[in-house]
């Protein structure tokens, strides 16, 4: 492995994701598991993911679009695959071609994929109460009459049926239970076996046991990362991505300097400050304030406005050079601030932070655990 220094640096550790998805597979158990992927992975790579959730136990992959599916098959993963948010001039033959299974959620989609007469893999999501993709209980009946006959042409192959729940609160999330079971309940009636019923994401699957069907979907669990504030804690989950940059600047101010754009920020006394090259351009959300950085052995604080290109790091008196790490997040097991702390810090979630990473930040995979200092 290469043991350069990159300025800008996501270490994403494939053997937490693994052992992510272990973790979650024994606490939210069902016949299968499929690994969500999407979004390049959460921003930890997608073929990364992919493989390290299997390697953990994962039977199925899932991505939101077809571009995305087609990605992992040139990587050579050949497990079973869903998209499930399709563009409306979707290519029924290279999913099929693929062997990738469309997530459909309207009579429109299901006639593109009739009209291809490939005998495509489908699951059919319906609405359950979050209002987004998925079949609205009003429309089931036209839906599922048009299902049964392509079915029974060979036009469409059924082989699961899905929702989403919206984490709410614990009603609204029973109340959605009740509605999948209706919509199941309403394949049955037209005579089609729904195949594998998958309704959990991380939250659900962990909160409500009875929501586990046939398969559970882990999404940003598998990165090690709470998927709810409740949930923190509550399974054993290792961060599987480490952002850092190396220290382009240090000075030492006097009180009253102004720090950044607009001087939010004064010293209160004379301090060093450290400038490390990770902006908002780069994904560190511009409203981050006060957010904790790594340098050294200690923890220090952002300072002034996040930059498009840079970030301003208080040390006071700490000895820092140019050249140094400065860690924003990663396994707090290592000494390192956690991302939901930057995102407590930005006022948003931990979701966002990871999956927006720019280009320039360079991704650096490694086997196992690795700590602060460590090259890869």
């Amino acid at each position: 492995m290469s043991s350069r220094q990159w300025l800008r640096d996501a270490r994403v550790d494939a053997a937490a994701i693994s052992a992510n998805t272990e973790a979650l597979r024994a606490a939210a158990p069902s016949a299968h598991t499929l690994a969500v992927v999407k979004a390049d992975g959460y921003g930890h790579g997608a073929v990364t993911s992919a493989r390290a959730a299997l390697e953990g136990g994962a039977d199925h992959l899932g991505v939101a679009d077809l571009q995305e599916a087609f990605e992992l098959r040139g990587a050579g993963i050949d497990a079973p695959l869903v998209a499930w948010l399709l563009d409306p001039q979707f290519d029924v033959d290279a999913a099929v071609d693929a062997g990738v299974t469309l997530g459909l959620s309207s009579l429109d989609q299901l006639e593109r994929v009739v009209a291809a007469g490939r005998g495509a893999l489908v699951h059919v999501k319906a609405d359950t109460g979050l209002s987004r993709n998925g079949v609205p209980e009003a429309q089931w009946g036209p839906m599922l009459e048009r299902l049964a006959r392509a079915v029974h042409d060979g036009d469409v192959r059924l082989t699961g049926v899905f929702s989403h729940l919206s984490n709410t609160s614990p009603d609204d999330d029973r109340q959605q239970v009740v509605v999948f079971e209706r919509f199941v309940d309403a394949v049955r009636a037209v005579g089609l076996d729904p195949g594998i019923r998958h309704l959990a994401a991380t939250a659900g699957a962990l909160d409500h046991p009875v929501a586990r069907y046939d398969m559970v979907r882990f999404g940003i669990g598998l990165y090690g990362i709470a998927a709810e504030r409740h949930l923190r804690g509550t399974v054993a989950l290792r961060p599987a991505m480490r952002l850092s940059a190396r220290v382009v600047g240090v000075k030492r101010v006097p009180a009253g300097s102004g720090v950044s754009y607009g001087y939010a920020h004064r010293t209160e006394s004379a301090t060093t400050l450290a400038l490390v090259p990770l902006g908002y351009a780069d994904g560190v959300p511009r409203a981050a304030v006060d957010a904790p950085v790594l340098l050294g052995e200690s923890i220090h604080r952002v300072v002034g406005r996040v930059a498009m290109d840079q970030i301003v790091v208080d040390v006071g008196d700490a000895a820092v050079a140019v050249g140094d790490e400065a860690v924003l997040w990663g396994d707090p097991a290592h000494g390192v601030p956690h991302v939901d702390e930057w995102a407590d810090a930005a006022g948003t979630i931990a979701y966002e932070l990871v999956t927006r990473l720019g280009r320039r930040v360079h991704r650096t995979t490694v086997g196992g655990g690795f700590r602060v200092g460590e090259s890869a």
